[in-house]
């Protein structure tokens, strides 16, 4: 899904709404380590004013979220999980791998990254997905054949 440059602000004003107001901090301390004029954060909350990704990532810093991954869901026109999971284990995870993604597969498969396809992203997709599930059950099941031989 595209969303017009109107729509994704609106879009990454909520979602940084969301972080702030969810923040364990007040408003303006974030807008102070943000570096941010308070009257010019509380603008963008509005969706009166947009902001730079670079801004955008360090309010998102600031409020103690992972800020690739929400920027990323955000623009994916994934509003309700980035909001969901900025503040769980999972939105620290795909940060992390949003991140290290790129220089992984250009370390993997070198010259052979022309060979790749768009539309065997979906696929790809799934297979991550059920490789980590599996992975989580194998952890789950070593812990519990673990605890049961103390």
């Amino acid at each position: 899904m595209h969303q017009s440059a109107l729509d994704t602000n609106a879009s990454l004003a909520r979602v940084i709404t969301h972080a702030i107001e969810t923040a364990d901090k007040p408003k303006h301390q974030i807008a102070s380590e943000a570096g941010i004029h308070r009257e010019t954060m509380l603008k963008v909350m509005r969706g009166e004013r947009a902001i730079s990704i670079d801004r955008a990532v360090r309010l998102l810093e600031v409020c103690g979220v992972s800020p690739h991954a929400v920027i990323v869901l955000t623009l994916a026109g994934e509003e309700a999980l980035a909001c969901e999971w900025m503040h769980r284990e999972m939105g620290a995870f795909l940060d992390e791998f949003i991140t290290s993604l790129p220089g992984q597969l250009d370390r993997t498969l070198g010259r052979r990254v022309d060979d790749l396809r768009p539309r065997w992203a979906t696929g790809t997709s799934q297979l991550v997905a059920k490789l980590l599930s599996r992975h989580i059950d194998d952890l789950a099941n070593r812990d519990i054949a673990m605890s049961l031989t103390r």
